[in-house]
């Protein structure tokens, strides 16, 4: 590698490092519920805990650029008492079981479990005023039996990508079928595989037979890797370890700008999810929360938070400025492209498709664990 672009691609390390929310799979399997948590500190003090994850809120100690909660608190009189972030979801999930917050960006496996526990309260849409401006789509993955649980804050999808300088192979069953591949970490990627294997018509919904004839697919080649933090492979095309990689769109512009001949593979469809920030159920004053709600709903703050943290919002009025580019990465508003994602929802279970009864989440999660633990 020269001189040139070794810089290059410890510069794309180093954006890496810096902050992204994207720099985390999604979403992580839901961990062994511990004792139920103390009533939230906030009370009717101006305060708000927060829980999101890393570069999805920032006070700007890394860069004045991104410094929205400190601005935020200016504007509103609301003061940030606490704000905790983690890098994966699988992190969040730990997280959340052991204290109440005021508002929690979830995706959407932890989002299902937030309100089947009743962690969460339904949020009031008439309360947040740039409410319909949210894509609709997204808006809808939070709504259950007509109640909002979530407003959507950014989003993204996975891709497959290949060094072109290394290999000619394009097709996604290559993909998989090499041992110099890394698929992101998370059970939902067997929903990827599903797509791949090419049989199955809808991928969150699969029998015991389809999960097995999946899982089976995916255990032929034991030399995978599995990847959890997205600098693993921006080192692993740097020192030649990876051929493919499942990516997102930002991922793969970072390792291009870096000077690795990385190309995508066409696929008909693809996989994506959605991140929403859900309201407490123990919030015993919710007038900065829903004053936290609105601020983060306004393209104003979508547009920083989706340049800095490598997604797309879902506001798309904020795809101006410096969000330009990330809209354009994930073709904000191109109906074709989006129509190809297959945005993720927790295995239902209990579902009845062709071939039988679905399988949930804690199958899934059983049958990954297994898989990346061989």
């Amino acid at each position: 590698m020269n001189r040139r672009r070794g810089y290059a691609m410890a510069l794309a390390v180093s954006v890496l490092v810096s902050g992204v929310g994207a720099a985390r799979p999604t979403p992580a399997p839901s961990p062994t519920p511990s004792p139920t948590p103390s009533p939230s500190a906030s009370q009717s003090d101006g305060t708000l805990h927060i829980l999101t994850y890393r570069g999805y809120a920032e006070y700007g100690g890394v860069s004045p650029k991104v410094n929205w909660v400190g601005t935020f608190e200016k504007e509103t009189g609301c003061r940030i008492a606490r704000l905790d972030t983690v890098q994966t979801a699988e992190e969040m999930a730990t997280r959340v079981t052991q204290r109440n917050y005021d508002v929690i960006t979830a995706g959407p496996v932890l989002a299902g479990r937030l309100i089947e526990g009743k962690q969460v309260q339904p949020i009031d849409p008439a309360k947040v005023s740039d409410y319909k401006d949210l894509d609709e789509r997204f808006r809808d993955m939070t709504t259950v039996s007509g109640k909002v649980y979530g407003v959507p804050y950014l989003w993204g999808y996975h891709e497959y990508v290949y060094d072109s300088g290394k290999v000619r192979g394009t097709g996604v069953g290559q993909v998989f079928a090499s041992d110099r591949t890394s698929l992101r970490d998370s059970p939902l990627t067997i929903a990827d595989a599903a797509l791949a294997e090419g049989s199955v018509k809808e991928p969150y919904e699969l029998s015991e037979a389809e999960l097995g004839k999946v899982m089976t697919m995916l255990e032929r080649h034991k030399g995978r890797g599995y990847w959890q933090n997205p600098i693993d492979l921006v080192k692993g095309f740097a020192t030649g370890a990876l051929d493919y990689a499942q990516v997102t769109p930002y991922h793969r512009l970072l390792l291009q700008k870096a000077g690795k001949p990385i190309k995508t593979i066409s696929t008909r469809k693809t996989t994506g999810w959605a991140d929403s920030w859900m309201l407490g159920a123990n919030v015993p004053d919710t007038t900065c929360a829903y004053r936290w709600l609105n601020w983060v709903t306004a393209a104003d703050a979508q547009r920083d938070a989706a340049a800095w943290a490598g997604l797309a919002p879902a506001n798309d009025k904020a795809c101006k400025g410096r969000a330009r580019e990330m809209c354009r990465t994930y073709g904000v508003g191109e109906d074709k492209r989006m129509a190809r994602v297959e945005f993720a929802v927790r295995p239902p279970g209990g579902c009845q498709g062709e071939d039988g009864e679905c399988t949930d989440y804690a199958a899934w999660t059983e049958r990954w664990q297994k898989l990346v633990a061989e």
